[in-house]
């Protein structure tokens, strides 16, 4: 079964080194790998490219639409493979999008790479199957607040928060875009029984000013509430584009 990746900017597979810029791995080098499809819409979301498609008439902030066969290529679980051992990287960051909505060729992909450290990110609605689950060594699960755009019911499902809180390998990163968000991550915390020690909160912003702005108001929420701080290395040091 081939996987579905998304483009970069030259129309080929979205996987390439960088570091990681979110997160508890922030700063560790890796290869990333980006599916495309997601089964979620957040108005603010910064790939857009991998769903946001001609004929989605769900709201992106940007207004933009995207060529499906433009923005997505598919290929075989064996040449992604070899893309992935040709970057020579031992960490592999698998993306999105939502991958977990590829899980079966995901686990013959992962099957593949027994050696890597392998991490999803994942917005928390989805399960791994065991051929996935067995070769992750880090969740880095992103529930959507109120101000993604996305219905709870769609977005905040009780029995997969409660089941990511329950396995040590998850990490929660919250995109926050105004104080308030922050009063809506201590509901969710106590509501689902959240590990407080391993909740990031982030800012939303696609530029470094943004970010910048944001942190000097949600530093000391961190520090009020005992949440961890979450930047986003990646913006500062390549701006918002693919394959970065």
């Amino acid at each position: 079964m081939p996987l579905i990746l998304a483009t970069d900017d030259t129309g080929g597979p979205e996987i390439f080194n960088s570091v990681q810029g979110e997160g508890p791995s922030a700063g560790t080098p890796c290869t990333f790998v980006r599916l495309s499809r997601c089964n979620l819409a957040c108005e603010w979301c910064d790939t857009a490219y991998t769903w946001h498609f001609e004929g989605d008439e769900r709201p992106h902030r940007s207004g933009a639409t995207f060529d499906r066969k433009a923005n997505q290529i598919t290929l075989d679980v064996a040449e992604v493979a070899e893309r992935i051992l040709a970057m020579g990287q031992k960490r592999l960051v698998v993306t999105g999008g939502e991958p977990l909505m590829q899980g079966g060729p995901l686990g013959e992909l992962l099957d593949l790479l027994p050696d890597h450290r392998v991490e999803i990110e994942t917005n928390g609605t989805t399960t791994a199957p065991a051929r996935v689950d067995i070769h992750v060594d880090q969740y880095n699960v992103s529930p959507k607040l109120a101000h993604s755009g996305n219905p709870a019911e769609l977005a905040l499902i009780p029995e997969r928060l409660r089941s990511y809180s329950l396995d040590e390998r998850a990490w929660f990163k919250f995109v926050i875009a105004s104080p308030g968000d922050v009063t809506e991550v201590e509901e969710l915390v106590r509501a689902h029984a959240l590990p407080r020690q391993r909740i990031f909160l982030m800012p939303e912003g696609t530029d470094s000013a943004t970010l910048r702005a944001r942190e000097a108001w949600l530093v000391p929420l961190c520090v009020e509430h005992g949440f961890r701080l979450s930047d986003r290395l990646h913006i500062h040091l390549f701006g918002d584009t693919r394959g970065t």
